[in-house]
């Protein structure tokens, strides 16, 4: 989960989710899910309405999300690759979606 820019609250949160291997469900309906999932444990005052299932994250060398970057390019930031990034494909690879602020 990572906050993004919006112009109307400030920052609204976004949800990204990996599936587990062999796990055949459909995006769409995984996304729905969680959305009202975290609607029905919260409220909605969490504003959760955009969850993306994605491949993977990107991950430092130990293991932590780049939360940052992520947030950055959501935000239309032209972030760089940082030098403790895991594997520079998985955040190639998600540009384009979280790009598309949709």
């Amino acid at each position: 989960m990572i906050g993004v820019n919006d112009d109307f609250k400030g920052q609204i949160p976004r949800g990204f989710v990996v599936l587990k291997a062999g796990v055949s469900a459909e995006p769409a309906a995984v996304a729905a899910e969680l959305v009202q999932l975290i609607r029905d444990q919260i409220g909605p005052v969490a504003a959760l309405r955009r969850v993306d299932v994605v491949v993977a994250l990107p991950k430092t060398r130990s293991g932590k999300i780049l939360r940052k970057t992520m947030r950055g390019i959501a935000d239309g930031q032209d972030e760089r690759v940082p030098s403790t990034i895991e594997d520079p494909a998985v955040l190639e690879a998600l540009r384009p979606v979280l790009a598309d602020g949709g």
